[in-house]
């Protein structure tokens, strides 16, 4: 099985894995979800991962049935059920679980926990050496009073909406702006601009998902004695950057 998935513990190949038409995941996006991959076999910043699920259902009054410790050990098993693994994308999705027709969270009596393990593909290396495309997109990123962006939430809607107008430019991400016409991140990643020899991206409180990878590239700017700071940036920077990048767990 090249891609294997786990639901509630029992672990099938991705043909069979089903979840209730009642699941509130599936119903309203009642959900929060976390992605990591593997470098040498182990997930990379583990415990950062768990910690934003946590915060992520907490936002939304729903908890892990699992500690992590378990939580890792059925990714394991997971990851020992897929033929010929080297390094693995791993998805983690933490559902309200099946309820009934009905907002209330009450209805619902048990949490679904599913586990999507596949080998991790890296990215083209003529992406990393050309650059891609990158579209400036008319999407606004969800108000934190409305969706607060920094649930990552199983209901990405917002983020879909973006990345579907940049496909149809041909770009490789869709950038986003906030509420205040600030730009903040991209579709599935933050974004960096470099100005004279500074990494600079948006802030948490602009509006954006706290991504694992954008807070360690303040970790690796420091230990190359790189300046990474937080400044609000705007349509024009993006004319009078040095370069850019992105960053989230899946890219490198």
């Amino acid at each position: 099985m090249s891609i294997v998935v786990n639901v509630n513990g029992v672990i099938c190949d991705s043909k069979e894995a089903t979840i209730s038409v009642f699941d509130h995941g599936f119903l309203y996006g009642a959900g929060v979800y976390e992605t990591l991959r593997t470098y040498n076999h182990k997930p990379f910043l583990f415990e950062r991962h768990m910690a934003r699920l946590h915060s992520s259902g907490d936002m939304i009054d729903l908890a892990l049935p699992l500690s992590n410790r378990e939580c890792f050990e059925r990714i394991r098993q997971t990851m020992d059920a897929v033929e010929d693994l080297d390094e693995a994308y791993i998805r983690l999705l933490l559902t309200r679980g099946v309820g009934e027709l009905s907002y209330d969270p009450a209805k619902c009596l048990t949490p679904s926990l599913v586990i999507i393990v596949k080998p991790h593909v890296n990215i083209q290396a003529g992406l990393l050496t050309n650059g891609v495309n990158v579209a400036l997109t008319s999407i606004i990123r969800n108000h934190p009073a409305s969706v607060n962006p920094r649930i990552k939430s199983n209901n990405l809607l917002n983020n879909a909406l973006a990345m579907q107008e940049a496909l149809k430019q041909d770009a490789y991400e869709g950038l986003m702006r906030n509420y205040k016409g600030d730009l903040v991140e991209c579709s599935q990643s933050n974004f960096f601009l470099v100005q004279n020899t500074v990494a600079l991206t948006p802030a948490v409180s602009d509006g954006l998902l706290e991504g694992i990878t954008r807070n360690f590239i303040f970790e690796v700017g420091e230990e190359l004695g790189i300046p990474v700071r937080e400044s609000v940036l705007r349509d024009a920077d993006l004319t009078t950057a040095d370069e850019a990048f992105l960053t989230s767990t899946t890219r490198e």
